[in-house]
């Protein structure tokens, strides 16, 4: 979709994502992101009646495809159910090396937003990892694990310490090692199961 085919919202949305998440919410104006829409601050106000709407909407649009990009990398791995939950691993580490990687927009945003645990974002970051959870529970139920859902606490656990740990020593050997993990308590689990 071309830049002047986008609604103004989406075009605002744009904007938002690419500077939240590359500097932060507390470090962006609103002024920032109409400029960088292409907007007048009226018009983005008019889409989004504050700032905290606005972070709420930049977490609310990166929840889907987030998400569909894990269960995309989790479908394209080869292998069993621990095989393929460690290559969502390694394709974070993957992409943990790219310059403009700057870690979990929802994990980030949340740290921002500490002191307002009541923040709309708050709870749109929340709702996202629940999903993650619920999803890989479902894929663990499927594979005939005997407690899906508490292995799937396992792997968020881990996943979440895996971007935590990425973005404060800037290495993405985190990933793979909690990939390692992930598989481990997996293969524990499927041997369990049997």
């Amino acid at each position: 979709m071309s830049q002047t085919a986008k609604s103004t919202k989406d075009r605002i949305l744009d904007a938002a994502n690419k500077l939240f998440y590359g500097e932060g919410i507390r470090a962006v104006s609103v002024d920032a992101i109409a400029d960088a829409a292409k907007v007048t601050k009226r018009t983005l106000y008019y889409h989004f009646e504050s700032k905290d709407q606005l972070i709420e909407g930049y977490l609310a649009s990166r929840d889907q495809p987030n998400l569909a990009l894990f269960a995309q990398w989790f479908d394209a791995a080869e292998g069993s159910i621990a095989e393929k939950t460690a290559a969502i691993f390694y394709r974070v580490g993957e992409n943990a090396r790219h310059p403009k990687w700057k870690g979990c927009g929802f994990l980030r945003t949340a740290a921002e937003l500490a002191n307002m645990p009541g923040h709309p974002a708050v709870a749109v970051g929340a709702a996202h990892k629940k999903k993650f959870e619920a999803w890989l529970t479902e894929r663990y139920a499927a594979a005939g694990l005997t407690n899906p859902a508490a292995v799937a606490r396992s792997i968020v656990l881990l996943m979440d310490g895996a971007f935590s740990t990425i973005l404060i020593h800037r290495d993405p050997e985190y990933a793979i090692a909690a990939g390692d993990t992930a598989r481990a308590i997996i293969v524990r689990e499927m041997d369990a199961s049997e």
